[in-house]
């Protein structure tokens, strides 16, 4: 799940509003905090509001981004909590056919003993948060046109981000909270050296699969530990053995209260993306084409290095890690589709947008001006989807594999030549020991025969192209769109030596005229391909330059119109650090069942069978037919409650994050929403979004009776229990 909020103005009208903010909806900026203390109290919060809003104190000081993924620290030497589906990248870099740590599981019985989570895994401990949108929008505004606008924009981020990061150590990032109508600059520290400390076996931690993925009732133990390690001076440093656990200002307790149905909870961390701002066109739009079409090839993916995986297991573990992500996007997709039919997303839309028009016609000039700008985005969207097809196929051939290597070193090439500041951002010297951990982890997740697999399945997707929709340049790479010259292209590629981590490494200093003499095919097709890619990216830039004008005009307008209707308004999620809150609840599905917010330990062993996705470990199986709870049961269910339900507002990213209970104490992990959430991306439904956690006390037993870890449960201050 790789993957926009409201103007400065607008967070001061939320305390008019806070009174009809409610728990459940609601990806809160800290900023808002204060403002929301009411239904933060109402809902059962007995920590001070204003706790909260300090983002260095506890707890909030504990929660951390793995970019991509949300953690926390659970003790004073660095140990991080997250999901075990969040770690799965690390396990699979340090799994081989012959130690299979995907399924076996991995127990670090000393610090020793922890291994490398890979070149590129971080931990981001936030620091501060600055608010530049008046430095930003004044650089947008001086701007003489579109693409000057989006060249603009690119300017004052990279300054401001140099700025930020001069002194070592801190990783800064700019985001856009609605489409530009502010933004503030968050910096972290950012901590290189990440380990793999403990994750329990994949027929514990994916327990269910894809199977249960998105499903209730579950029953996985999804999570996983990570340490973070810095030099002896305190501060972050690449992987060393000299280095040292680091230790966080705060850490999160494990809860000493037992949790129950109708408790508050909620969540700190860094959710990915939601649409509910976005235009009726641009939902029509991603579910009549872009869900359909991209959760088709990635069905077909699998498929394809599932067989290829079967026939060779150096490929089903090098591709495994890929494979699970595809397999979540393409469920996320169908789920959202079916979500969207069940609630007439489309219905409520397009409702909603017209409502908002129809008041801006009443509003004179400024209305107009809204109005407009509206159209204008409308315009933009339709520009963008005139080569959606292509930009998708030829979008993902340029990222496969040799391919998508030499594409970017050859891209770097090309920037290294510009002074640092006048870069593409991605290729700066921030950016280049992300570039080689790549190169370098890439021999973990790489087969020549698989590659030359998924080249082939790209180059036969983009023949199928209209003309229109051609590349020229890839036209004349291919010589041909028959089957031949398809198999003349792999036989050709099949001779690149980008398959090498020392070949890949080595280009990362060669100059523009040494690739462009290059023999090698990968490269070339670099190569041949670089100016279109060029060129297409500045045709996007130039749109997005519109759009700095136009979409902040119209969304804030869209505030502006709730405010009217004394609605709460919060932003839209882009990755950066928001609270939700709630209760612990059930909810009834669609047929009449009505879903209790618990799931049990013995419901575990109901549904194992001996075959994957559900084949239990027998410690496991053993320890439940024994009653063996070590000390773990809920009082009222007279078990050890797995997962648990709660009315919480997360999506992707949101995964790993803490769930804390009222005194911000740490109740367990979100790692998914039910099947009936995950259109809530798009149009929030209040009675049947949940999201799903792992119970804490599930975690404990699994740790003490099933995959011991007695030294990590030592170190969180909840040893053993009898």
């Amino acid at each position: 799940m790789r993957h926009t909020g409201l103007a400065a103005a607008v967070f001061g009208a939320i305390a008019t509003m806070a009174g009809i903010a409610h728990a459940g909806e609601g990806m809160w900026v800290p900023q808002q905090l204060p403002e929301i203390a009411g239904p933060l109290k109402k809902a059962g919060l007995k920590l001070s509001p204003s706790q909260l809003a300090n983002l260095t104190g506890d707890p909030m000081a504990a929660v951390v981004s793995l970019g991509g993924c949300t953690a926390s620290f659970v003790s004073p030497q660095g140990l991080v909590v997250t999901n075990h589906h969040c770690a799965y990248g690390a396990i699979q870099l340090n799994s081989t056919p012959e130690k299979n740590l995907m399924q076996d599981g991995f127990n670090a019985a000393t610090q020793a003993q922890e291994v490398s989570a890979g070149p590129n895994a971080r931990i981001y401990a936030l620091d501060t948060i600055q608010d530049v949108t008046q430095q930003v929008q004044s650089a947008i505004a001086a701007a003489p046109d579109a693409l000057g606008r989006t060249q603009a924009l690119e300017r004052v981020e990279k300054q401001l981000v140099a700025s930020c990061e001069r002194e070592a150590g801190f990783r800064c990032r700019l985001y856009s909270f609605s489409g530009g109508n502010s933004y503030r600059l968050f910096r972290n520290i950012e901590i290189k050296d990440v380990r793999l400390v403990y994750a329990p076996p994949g027929s514990i931690g994916n327990y269910g699969g894809e199977v249960d993925n998105w499903m209730w009732p579950r029953h996985t133990g999804d999570f996983a530990f990570y340490r973070a390690y810095v030099g002896k001076d305190g501060r972050p440093a690449a992987f060393s053995p000299d280095n040292v656990p680091y230790e966080p200002r705060h850490f999160l307790k494990l809860a000493d209260k037992p949790l129950g149905e109708r408790d508050f909870v909620m969540v700190a961390g860094y959710p990915g993306r939601t649409a509910r701002y976005a235009l009726a066109e641009e939902f029509d739009e991603t579910a009549n084409w872009t869900y359909p079409a991209i959760g088709a090839h990635y069905k077909k993916l699998v498929a394809l290095v599932q067989a290829q995986g079967a026939k060779n297991p150096d490929i089903a573990v090098k591709y495994a890690s890929t494979v699970r992500g595809w397999q979540n996007v393409m469920k996320n997709y169908d789920g959202q589709l079916e979500g969207f039919k069940r609630i007439d997303a489309a219905k409520t839309k397009h409702a909603d947008e017209a409502a908002v028009l129809e008041w801006l016609r009443g509003q004179g000039s400024e209305g107009e001006a809204a109005l407009a700008a509206h159209a204008k985005v409308v315009s933009l969207d339709e520009a963008a989807r005139t080569h959606r097809e292509r930009d998708l196929v030829f979008g993902q051939l340029r990222s496969t594999g040799t391919l998508g290597a030499a594409t970017q070193l050859y891209r770097l090439s090309l920037e290294r030549a510009k002074p640092d500041a006048e870069r593409e951002q991605g290729y700066q010297e921030r950016d280049l020991p992300t570039i080689e951990g790549a190169m370098r982890q890439m021999e973990r997740r790489y087969v020549p025969a698989m590659d030359r697999e998924l080249q082939a399945y790209w180059l036969r997707e983009y023949v199928k192209l209209p003309d229109s929709q051609r590349v020229p340049a890839l036209d004349k790479w291919l010589g041909g769109s028959d089957e031949k010259a398809i198999n003349a292209a792999l036989d050709k590629l099949s001779k690149t030596k980008l398959g090498s981590t020392d070949q890949r490494i080595s280009l990362m200093k060669t100059d523009r005229a040494s690739f462009e003499k290059s023999k090698d095919p990968a490269v070339q097709f670099a190569v041949a391909i670089m100016p279109t890619v060029m060129q297409l990216e500045q045709e996007g830039k130039a749109r997005a330059g519109d759009a700095l004008v136009a979409r902040p005009l119209y969304l804030q307008a869209v505030a502006d119109y709730k405010k009217s209707r004394k609605q709460f308004v919060y932003p839209d999620a882009n990755s950066s650090l928001r609270l939700t809150f709630g209760n612990v609840m059930g909810y009834t599905k669609t047929d009449g069942s009505k879903q209790v917010p618990f799931t049990r330990l013995e419901e575990v062993a109901a549904k194992a069978t001996v075959k994957e996705p559900f084949n239990a470990p027998q410690p496991l199986l053993d320890a439940i037919a024994a009653k063996n709870y070590g000390g773990l049961a809920d009082r009222k269910l007279k078990t050890v409650p797995v997962n648990f339900l709660s009315d919480l507002d997360i999506t992707g990213g949101n995964s790993g994050s803490p769930v804390l209970d009222a005194y911000g104490k740490l109740v367990g992990l979100a790692f998914d929403g039910n099947w009936e959430s995950v259109s809530s991306n798009w149009v929030f439904d209040p009675a049947m979004t949940r999201m799903i956690a792992v119970d804490q006390r599930y975690m404990r037993w699994i740790m003490q009776e099933v995959f011991p870890a007695p030294q990590l449960l030592e170190e969180m201050g909840v040893p053993e229990k009898r």
